[in-house]
């Protein structure tokens, strides 16, 4: 039996991967921390969906069910992904657009302070929002420089946050490197100089046990395309801790975050807790399919799903230091410090990236030089994993000779 094998014949969470479509095809898929598969049973619940409550109920399924569905799922991502009680995270909107509300929300939160602290590194829409939130308000961005094989660590956050810092922008596992921050020890230091923080928990939702009140976190967004599975466009969502829900304001005010939507009034009050968030109608048909794989992933437990993670991402790092010549691993080796991914460096990956691509051996490319191995825990095994280095082995050599 190979090591992929004896891994696998050992794996407690190996049956879950018949759930997803695909699962059966010989295909290597290496993207799911950019977008996971569908789970099998989703298809038949958008279809049953379609027929009975959009088709049969209309819109009577608002009074019914869909109004409050963006606080049920918020409540349900809390209990088993996030850490989080009840009544501090709703569903709405993209990753993008919550980014803003939470960041113009924080910012208006701790008036009088003129500086927004986030790394070089982090994801490109993250530096975009702020520096936008930036000019708005009349603030400065306070930039921390990281190597790109690591992230953001205590001393050099220590050493810029201070009297002037109204919010610290974070993402708890870079989308570059891995790296896992810690989330805790950072967000305590904000605190010590009177920020608020906020987390983009994007690449490890779903991955990485996340305990946002454990923690003391303020506020926290994520999407729920990757590891949640939520499909391409699926909303996102954002956490507000309870003992500011009184407090912060955001900028977008629509007739859902208002107190009664349905009085149509002449002037915006916004809700009572985290629904003051909400803007728009809520995007329905987009939070069902996250339904299916939170269910999946409280049944199988985010420890478990962590200690898949780690042994996916080890078995990619030894693979990868035993059969690809040339190539560094620009991710952390510490399994503590790493999250849901890998990033293999070499100056070809661009190209064999695109060649894999044509051969049915799906990768990433991340610059500088990166290929980047995204290993969902309940859907990939250490046997494609296996067959993927393996392509990925043979690709470079073809490529450099």
């Amino acid at each position: 039996m190979t090591p992929s094998a004896d891994l696998d014949a050992r794996d407690a969470l190996a049956s879950y991967r018949d759930l997803f479509v695909g699962s059966e095809q010989p295909l290597v898929y290496f993207d799911g921390n950019s977008l996971g598969r569908p789970l099998r049973v989703t298809g038949p619940r958008l279809a049953e969906f379609v027929e009975g409550e959009w088709g049969g109920r209309l819109i009577r399924g608002w009074d019914e069910r869909w109004f409050d569905l963006p606080e049920v799922v918020g409540d349900d991502l809390g209990r088993v992904v996030l850490g989080a009680g009840p009544g501090q995270t709703v569903v709405g909107d993209s990753t993008t657009v919550l980014l803003y509300k939470a960041m113009r929300a924080a910012v208006a939160a701790r008036p009088g302070r003129s500086e927004i602290v986030l790394d070089r590194d982090n994801f490109p829409t993250d530096r975009y929002v702020a520096d936008g939130v930036a000019r708005e308000c009349g603030l400065t961005l306070r930039w921390i420089e990281v190597d790109t094989a690591g992230g953001v660590e205590a001393d050099q956050l220590a050493a810029v946050v201070g009297p002037q810092t109204a919010l610290v922008l974070l993402s708890h596992v870079a989308y570059r490197s891995a790296h896992l921050a810690d989330a805790r020890e950072l967000t305590r230091i904000a605190h010590d100089a009177g920020a608020l923080v906020l987390w983009d928990l994007s690449h490890s939702v779903g991955s990485v046990p996340v305990e946002l009140d454990a923690w003391d976190v303020d506020l926290a967004v994520g999407c729920t395309y990757k590891y949640l599975n939520g499909g391409p466009g699926a909303p996102a969502f954002v956490y507000v801790a309870e003992r500011l829900l009184d407090e912060v304001t955001q900028p977008v005010q629509g007739w859902m975050g208002a107190t009664d939507p349905f009085l149509m009034g002449p002037d915006y009050r916004p809700a009572a807790g985290v629904r003051r968030m909400l803007s728009g109608t809520p995007p329905v048909i987009g939070m069902l399919a996250m339904q299916d794989m939170l269910a999946l992933l409280e049944q199988a437990g985010m420890d478990a799903v962590r200690a898949k993670s780690v042994a996916l991402t080890e078995h990619a790092i030894d693979l990868a230091d035993s059969r690809l010549s040339g190539v560094s691993v620009a991710s952390p080796r510490d399994s503590a410090r790493r999250g849901g991914h890998v990033t293999l460096n070499h100056p070809a990956m661009r190209e064999v990236t695109a060649a894999l691509w044509a051969e049915d051996v799906i990768p990433d490319y991340r610059d500088p030089h990166g290929l980047r191995l995204g290993l969902s825990p309940l859907s990939t095994s250490f046997a494609e994993v296996d067959s993927g280095l393996e392509s990925v082995r043979a690709t470079l050599e073809r490529l450099t000779g």
